[in-house]
């Protein structure tokens, strides 16, 4: 009897040995892994809503030109410039971190956005003369050549030079998202520092690390005050 009862305690004791080593297992290759943030993140910044917001209200300033906010968004979709953070693991949890708006893609949404507006533009003008009595073509091509005769320039150029400016700078998005520091992670808040000048600007955010996305959803705390923060939720991708 007691050498059957040593042997099943003997059993329980590599049976308990076993399910901790799984379990430190896991904890080290899976569950640690999500707390490394390093590698090569992009986001997409989407400027659709603002974009088409803005041109509306500029629009609507037009006599005789009805659009709607939904007329505006078909024309204007899928705007987005890149963010690209760069994070490198120096310790368990923390480390250091770049990150930067991506001027090809700025200067290719830019571009976009203003033919967008452009075709919405011709659309709408043609529309207005045919509702004046206009008896020429008021075909995209046609109103397109009427511009350029009349303002000297294509409609995107115009609406460049005189129109609402759709986008932000790319100064004033650098101004939000550029910058370089250290960081932390802790109890799924992300911790970055930027020093600015003399002063070191400190920003707290919630995330999910899910596989190959990186999600910060919000400010962890008090509200943060400062040039360094984003608009959320803001989904990274891991650049593989």
């Amino acid at each position: 009897m007691r050498k059957k009862m040593k042997h099943a305690i003997l059993t329980f004791l590599l049976l308990g040995l076993a399910l901790s080593t799984a379990l430190l297992a896991y904890l080290h290759f899976f569950a640690e892994n999500e707390d490394d943030l390093s590698g090569t993140w992009t986001a997409e910044l989407d400027m659709t809503e603002r974009a088409a917001v803005t041109a509306l209200d500029w629009l609507q300033d037009i006599e005789g030109i009805t659009v709607s906010l939904e007329d505006m968004e078909q024309h204007m979709r899928e705007l987005t410039v890149q963010v690209s953070l760069e994070m490198e693991k120096t310790d368990r949890s923390a480390g250091t971190f770049q990150c930067n708006i991506e001027p090809e893609s700025y200067e290719t949404c830019y571009q976009a956005v203003y033919e967008a507006f452009a075709e919405c533009f011709r659309e709408l003008l043609g529309e207005r003369l045919r509702m004046a009595g206009y008896e020429g073509s008021t075909e995209q091509e046609a109103v397109e050549e009427l511009v350029t005769r009349t303002f000297g320039m294509s409609t995107v150029s115009y609406l460049m030079s005189c129109g609402p400016a759709l986008l932000p700078s790319i100064e004033e998005l650098q101004a939000l998202y550029d910058g370089s520091g250290t960081y932390e992670i802790a109890d799924g808040v992300l911790t970055r520092r930027v020093e600015a000048g003399e002063a070191v600007i400190t920003k707290e955010e919630r995330y999910i690390r899910q596989g190959g996305e990186l999600i910060l959803t919000g400010e962890a705390g008090e509200a943060f005050s400062g040039g360094f923060f984003e608009l959320y939720p803001v989904v990274y991708i891991l650049e593989q």
